[in-house]
């Protein structure tokens, strides 16, 4: 009699503890690695652990690549816009992010100071000139040799309304 009684306590106690087991890794936080859903072109994807700038710009698509690391607070606070922004304007935009913590080789060709740092590049594959860079808070990187405009970047945390701002300048029709 004591036996049916324990079970009939044990019994739903381990059934919660499954069930809440379950909920909590169905519904733990995700981290920056992870993406709302798979992109239709692997080289869209938005983590990369390596990029190849010439291959993006092959596809005729506006592209920004943001650099940042897990363990930089502004960038883990960018990563649900980034991972947002990546899937609703997949085919309209190149988005990528590189976690240079992680894998810092990927910004060895670029002029990384501070992260995160984003660079834009335009449908043809020039850096973007935007019409208001002091607006935009973006900074315009110069060839020593010639004087030509090489990069374009924004330093420091990117809201999703002002990377929007950004791709409509670039001529990316908006989502709606």
């Amino acid at each position: 009699m004591k036996n049916k009684n324990l079970w009939r306590i044990v019994l739903p106690l381990v059934i919660l503890a499954v069930l809440g087991g379950i909920w909590f890794f169905k519904n733990k936080p995700k981290d920056m690695t992870e993406q709302a859903k798979p992109p239709v072109n692997a080289d869209f994807a938005l983590h990369a652990k390596s990029i190849d700038l010439e291959k993006l710009k092959s596809y005729g698509l506006p592209i920004m690549i943001d650099f940042g690391a897990d363990s930089c607070p502004p960038c883990r606070e960018m990563a649900p816009i980034l991972r947002e922004v990546n899937a609703e304007y997949q085919g309209r935009v190149i988005v990528v992010y590189g976690d240079v913590g992680r894998y810092p080789k990927l910004a060895e060709s670029f002029p990384l100071e501070v992260i995160p740092t984003q660079f834009f590049f335009t449908k043809d594959g020039k850096p973007y000139a935007p019409q208001n860079p002091q607006k935009l808070r973006m900074q315009q990187f110069l060839s020593k040799d010639t004087g030509e405009h090489v990069l374009t970047a924004h330093q420091g945390y990117l809201g999703k309304k002002q990377m929007l701002e950004v791709f409509a300048e670039m001529g990316v029709p908006d989502v709606k």
